[in-house]
């Protein structure tokens, strides 16, 4: 029997990420076979009914070329102007071959704050399902253009598992120029072998990543870990597989045993506490004691404020806090209920001593278990 029809044997709408490496040539020109390649793979999916996003890289290494720039940028400044050249050019050449195919696309250019902000990520949501529902395919990339550190994401492979979750995809494809993961880096390592399923990301897993990334891309399978992190934990399955071949998107659809398949959570986050552990900014800390932690953990209670010991950064009431047991391991997220500056004064303090310390008491828990997530 094939497992992996547990998994792909349904798939409706898929989030299929590519790498600059796969997209561009190692002089940062467009690899025009590869790229056509694609779209007429992503064109046939979405000819079976299946939706379909593609989130691309390759601005940075367009603008590369055209400006003819040997090495990646180094500044930010120098970075943007690459992107805000390559981007025309990416999409220019997307719509080009799409339009061969009968197909309609899309841009949508993305930063952390669509996604942190709650009110644009609702937005963002709804014009994702308005442009599948014309049978659109939107094509993503950061808009590194404009976007700064505090409002980078940081690299496609994180962009593509949000994306995945905010549209609820049923699969998540990251194409690369490596086959899969393996369980060592296979260009030290000849004997390395491939992973072909991954039922947990645990220690022993991220150990056989490697950081590595090539001189045009921003990650490496490092990055692409913590995208399926994101991703299996809202229920989304991710394969990640060579772009290079040919028909590789068509052979992880027909459930055949290419890539690495990594499992979705049986149980997903809902998907408020999925934005509230993987799409948020993290405004401060808050720091319990043992009585609180296994209160958190065990009995999936509230956090009130009798079992906070210490709190860092300075934030308001709604923001989205880490939550810390004593020896610094991160536990938990969650949406506080008091600024930073009242908690100093109400922690340690039980419920009922709240109104007294600060003259008024809105709720009696600092974070409230449905506006929390424990890891």
């Amino acid at each position: 029997m094939n497992y992996r029809k547990d998994f792909l044997g349904n798939v409706k709408r898929v989030v299929v990420k590519v790498g600059t490496s796969t997209l561009t040539h190692s002089s940062g020109l467009l690899n025009l076979a590869r790229i056509e390649s694609l779209v007429r793979q992503l064109a046939d999916l979405h000819n079976q009914n299946l939706e379909v996003i593609l989130v691309t890289s390759g601005a940075v290494g367009a603008g590369m070329g055209k400006l003819g720039l040997k090495i990646k940028p180094k500044t930010i400044p120098e970075k943007q102007a690459a992107a805000a050249v390559g981007q025309g050019i990416l999409l220019h050449m997307y719509e080009k071959i799409f339009s061969e195919y009968g197909k309609t696309i899309a841009q949508v250019l993305l930063t952390k704050d669509d996604f942190s902000n709650r009110n644009r990520f609702l937005n963002a949501r709804n014009t994702f399902f308005a442009l599948l529902e014309q049978g659109v395919i939107p094509i993503i990339n950061e808009n590194d253009a404009v976007v700064v550190d505090e409002i980078k994401v940081g690299d496609n492979d994180t962009l593509s598992a949000l994306v995945a979750s905010l549209v609820e995809a049923d699969l998540l494809i990251l194409l690369s120029d490596i086959d899969g993961l393996y369980d060592d880096n296979p260009n030290t390592n000849p004997a390395a072998k491939l992973i072909s399923f991954v039922e947990v990301i645990n220690s022993d897993i991220e150990k056989a990543a490697s950081g590595a990334g090539t001189k045009l891309g921003t990650g490496g399978m490092t990055t692409k870990l913590s995208a399926g992190k994101i991703a299996t934990a809202s229920g989304t399955a991710m394969v990640i597989a060579n772009g290079a071949k040919p028909s590789i998107l068509q052979e992880i659809i027909d459930c055949k045993e290419v890539g690495t398949l990594f499992k979705p959570k049986e149980h997903p986050l809902q998907a408020k506490k999925h934005w509230i552990a993987y799409s948020t900014d993290i405004s401060g800390r808050v720091f319990v004691d043992e009585g609180a932690e296994k209160a958190l953990i065990k009995e999936q209670c509230s956090l009130l404020s009798s079992g906070i010991c210490k709190v860092e950064g300075c934030f308001s009431d709604g923001s989205v806090v880490s939550i810390y047991n004593l020896s610094g391991r991160e536990i938990g997220r969650g949406v506080i209920n008091y600024s930073s500056s009242e908690l100093e004064l109400i922690q340690g303090k039980r419920s009922r001593d709240i109104e007294k310390v600060l003259g008024h008491k809105h709720f009696d828990e600092a974070v409230h278990r449905n506006n929390m997530v424990i890891f």
